[in-house]
């Protein structure tokens, strides 16, 4: 049989098959609207954890005065690093809050966000200064150098950046918690630093760090749900063009890189193994080839098939594991409103955005 007689076979073949479609069960509207009120139930409900939990202050937290000033080299390059690229703050706030000042939730967190994001830099501040190496006037100058320069968003997007802070936020979480696994004496490439001190700086970040994933990743789900032709062509793009901010912007960057390697507690392979699949996995998405497939495929459906285009890009996604979280984030956060007494001033009860319709084919 010829190639093209067992195409020809192909497609009648498959026209026999019954079809899944997705039907939106709520209109772009409607949608766009379930998304704003999610991000600001969250909003809410992360703030008073964050307060409760996560209320501490750069000179307080521990003493200073028992950090070790004998460590390698590597550990001053690592923390002079992190110090860097946190203290870029101000712009990564300001140039996205321009973005999404209307979306009042985003907005809200934004800021949230960068106060507790500030927090890191005076955290890592003290870090440099207490280690015994830099002086005060040599901080000054450091800093005059690094603000010399301004770092620029790397999508306009408001969507793109969503997924841009997923992956970096979780990045950022793993060389911290690799640098605090190293002053545990747990980080074999980094031996002899043990300093329970710097340790426990490590973690207070940390766990800042996961509380921001967090809340970027139940974002990004709202975003995959009720928005999934743009978001998931969105992530794919950010996971193609990804890199750490500051790269380009730090003196000497290709050191700190370098020693992150050659140290264990960041690097390409650690990005993909502790990074890009969790991030997949947390998102409930394929492996990257299988989720850049996915996309292609559903790019090559004509735009004025709406409905079999929107299908592709929710057949990407695991959309039950999806929904559910969705669902459970819903819930969540109306629970928190209704303890507070607020129930009766925000709506935020879930309604499903898609059904699934099997079109069997005509005998």
């Amino acid at each position: 049989m010829s190639d093209s007689s067992l195409l020809t076979l192909h497609h009648e073949l498959s026209a026999e098959r019954a079809q899944t479609h997705h039907v939106a069960l709520l209109s772009p509207a409607a949608r766009a609207l379930a998304i704003e009120r999610g991000i600001l139930a969250l909003y809410r409900w992360y703030t008073t954890h964050s307060q409760q939990a996560r209320n501490w202050h750069p000179d307080t937290c521990v003493d200073w005065r028992t950090l070790r000033r004998d460590h390698a080299d590597e550990v001053h390059t690592i923390v002079e690093g992190f110090f860097a690229v946190e203290q870029y703050t101000p712009d990564y706030v300001l140039p996205l809050l321009r973005l999404i000042r209307r979306a009042y939730g985003r907005a809200q967190w934004h800021m949230r966000w960068g106060a507790e994001e500030e927090k890191h830099a005076d955290l890592w501040r003290n870090t440099v200064l207490c280690l015994g190496r830099r002086s005060e006037a040599w901080m000054e100058a450091h800093v005059a150098t690094l603000r010399g320069r301004e770092w620029q968003l790397p999508w306009d997007s408001p969507l793109h950046m969503v997924f841009y802070q997923v992956i970096q936020e979780r990045a950022t979480q793993v060389s911290y918690l690799n640098l605090g696994l190293a002053a545990s004496g747990r980080l074999s490439r980094l031996e002899g630093g043990q300093d329970s001190t710097l340790a426990r700086v490590c973690q207070l970040i940390t766990t800042d760090e996961a509380a921001h994933y967090y809340f970027f990743t139940e974002v990004a789900r709202l975003l995959l749900y009720y928005d999934p032709d743009a978001a998931v062509t969105a992530f794919a793009d950010v996971l193609r063009h990804f890199s750490m901010p500051a790269r380009d912007l730090v003196p000497d960057y290709e050191t700190f890189g370098r020693v992150l390697h050659a140290t264990g507690v960041f690097g390409r392979a650690v990005h993909y193994r502790d990074v890009v699949q969790p991030v997949l996995s947390q998102l409930s998405l394929p492996a990257v080839r299988a989720l850049e497939e996915g996309v292609r495929r559903a790019r090559e459906i004509p735009g004025d098939d709406g409905v079999i285009r929107t299908s592709a890009f929710l057949d990407v996604l695991d959309l039950d594991a999806v929904e559910s979280k969705v669902r459970t984030l819903f819930a969540r956060t109306a629970t928190h409103l209704n303890a507070a007494g607020l129930a009766e001033t925000s709506d935020t009860s879930w309604e499903p955005a898609w059904s699934r319709r099997v079109d069997t084919p005509r005998a």
